[in-house]
C-alpha cells in the first residue's frame, strides 16, 4: 500500500488502518507510525511459529485460553475510539486468558503473553526495542523474543508495571511459563534440527 501523498499523515490510527487494502500486505501501527510487515517470513521462522503455536494450543486445549497465530490484531489503546487508537500490531503468537478483550476484529488491549519470532535486519531491531517498550507500556504480562537462527529466547516477565525479569534459554534448555506455572517448554521441540 502506497500512501497518495494527499493522504500521508504524520500520525495514523486504527480508523486510518481499517481503510487500507491489506489483501496482498501487512502492516502494523506503533505510536501512529505504519510499519509494513509484508516480506514473508523464511521457511525456519514459520517451523518455529508452528512449534510455539502448538505448545500452547495444545495446553490450552482444555484449560482457559486461547492462543492466536498472526495475522492477529492486537489493538492497544487507552481510548475505545478507533480514531483514538494508535497502535495496533499483528505478534506471531498471542496468548489471551481474558475472553471479553476477544471481538470480530481481533484484540482490544493487553494480551497475557505475546512472542514475537525475530526476522533479519530492522524487523529486529523493531522486536527489541520498540515493541519491548510497547507491550511494557501495555502490560503484557510475559514478552518472548526469538531467535530461530540462533536458536534462543529470550523471556521478559513484568513485574512493578516493567520488564524487570529476562532470562535467556537455548536449544537443550525446559523452563516454565511464568502465566501457567505447569507448561514445560522444551526448547529442542521447538528448535528441531533443520532437515535440509
Amino acid at each position: 500500500m502506497k500512501l497518495p501523498a494527499s493522504e500521508r499523515k504524520s500520525r495514523y490510527s486504527y480508523k486510518d488502518y481499517l481503510k487500507w487494502d491489506q489483501e496482498d500486505e501487512r502492516w502494523e501501527i506503533i505510536e501512529g507510525i505504519p510499519f509494513d510487515m509484508t516480506p514473508a517470513p523464511s521457511s525456519r521462522h514459520q517451523e518455529v511459529l508452528g512449534s510455539i503455536f502448538a505448545l500452547f494450543y495444545n495446553y490450552l486445549a482444555d484449560r482457559r485460553g486461547k492462543v492466536y497465530m498472526a495475522p492477529f490484531e492486537v489493538r492497544l489503546s487507552d481510548s475505545e475510539k478507533d480514531e483514538e487508537t494508535f497502535n495496533v500490531v499483528q505478534p506471531d503468537v498471542t496468548v489471551v486468558c481474558d475472553y471479553t478483550k476477544i471481538d470480530r476484529r481481533g484484540l482490544k488491549g493487553s494480551p497475557d503473553l505475546v512472542v514475537e519470532i525475530l526476522s533479519p535486519g530492522i524487523a529486529a531491531k523493531r522486536d527489541k526495542v520498540v515493541k519491548f517498550k510497547l507491550y511494557e507500556k501495555y502490560k503484557v504480562k510475559e514478552y518472548w523474543i526469538v531467535d530461530p537462527f540462533h536458536e534462543n529466547i529470550e523471556v521478559f516477565v513484568l513485574e512493578n508495571d516493567a520488564y524487570q525479569n529476562r532470562n535467556v534459554y537455548v536449544k537443550g534448555d525446559v523452563f516454565t511459563v511464568s502465566i501457567f506455572s505447569d507448561l514445560l517448554v522444551d526448547l529442542n521441540q521447538i528448535f528441531p534440527d533443520e532437515t535440509f
